[in-house]
């Protein structure tokens, strides 16, 4: 199996989303790559048992990427071994009416994961730079002073968006939250192959809906709007890597090995010592378990 560096996917520098993979070949067979996610996936969970102990990082791992990419099955594939209890999935679909009466942002900050745990979001914030730029007409339903009609959301609106995204990382970031975020490229012809399998399989049916075929159409644009947040939000404290996932087996690789990679630097987080009484006296409370 080839070795594979998790810099190269990461973003550090400006980057054309037309020259990055949506395969990558790691040279190995289903069965390998099967394997050697489950040897990460273990070194992962074992990372979160710790951090859970130690309790003073909390891991946020973001996933983007058009219909089809394979979040959902990348999510139960590659946090299969966590505790339960240490991680917590988040999937943002349309803002509720609650969520339209705070900042755009209120009900990302409320779904952090708490020290010691891990939390995915399943599809972000990033939806706010995403969506509502191919569609600007849903920032009306937000309400915000002096942006009557779409003619006022102009280009400095979005920069300013921008800014406030890279604020709120940084801000958490400094208190603790290691974040990851994965973009999961996948091309417009394996798109069209998974959507037209949604329509031949009866258990797959469900997952389909009329709307993503116009959302296909708008793929230029999706594309357009990915390349601008890429290279403007991808930071040293909340790097971007771009992870080619025509092939959901690579794809869930890939993207272990990038946390696992990454945590296991971290060389700070263990398990708590015991207390010195306790420690001490670790043979008396053997002795008065073994005599029940």
């Amino acid at each position: 199996m080839e070795n594979i560096t998790i810099e190269d996917f990461k973003v550090s520098g400006p980057i054309k989303l037309e020259d990055l993979k949506t395969e990558y070949n790691l040279d190995a067979s289903k069965s390998d790559l099967k394997d050697n996610l489950k040897d990460v996936r273990k070194g992962l969970g074992k990372i979160q048992d710790k951090m859970y102990a130690h309790g003073k990082y909390a891991v946020l791992v973001c996933l983007q990427g058009m219909d089809t990419a394979g979040k959902d099955s990348l999510i139960r594939e590659v946090f299969k071994d966590f505790n339960s209890r240490g991680v917590v999935v988040h999937s943002f679909k349309t803002p509720t009416s609650l969520e339209l009466k705070h900042d755009y942002l209120w009900r990302h900050y409320i779904a952090l994961p708490a020290r010691g745990k891990f939390g995915i979001f399943n599809r972000t914030h990033y939806e706010n730079v995403l969506v509502t730029k191919v569609h600007p007409s849903y920032i009306l339903n937000e309400n915000i002073p002096g942006i009557d009609t779409v003619a006022d959301i102009d280009d400095a609106f979005w920069e300013r968006r921008f800014e406030d995204i890279n604020n709120f990382e940084k801000h958490i970031a400094d208190n603790g939250t290691v974040v990851f975020k994965f973009f999961l490229n996948i091309s417009k012809k394996e798109q069209k192959n998974r959507l037209l399998r949604r329509l031949e399989r009866e258990d797959k049916n469900w997952k389909f809906s009329p709307g993503d075929l116009d959302e296909r159409k708008l793929w230029d644009e999706y594309m357009t709007c990915y390349e601008d947040l890429l290279n403007k939000t991808s930071k040293p404290h909340a790097p971007w890597y771009v992870i080619p996932c025509d092939d959901k087996k690579t794809s869930r690789y890939l993207v272990a090995r990038v946390l696992y990679d990454t945590l296991k630097t971290y060389t700070d987080i263990k398990e708590p010592e015991l207390d010195d009484d306790i420690k001490a006296n670790i043979d008396l409370y053997k002795k008065q378990l073994e005599k029940e």
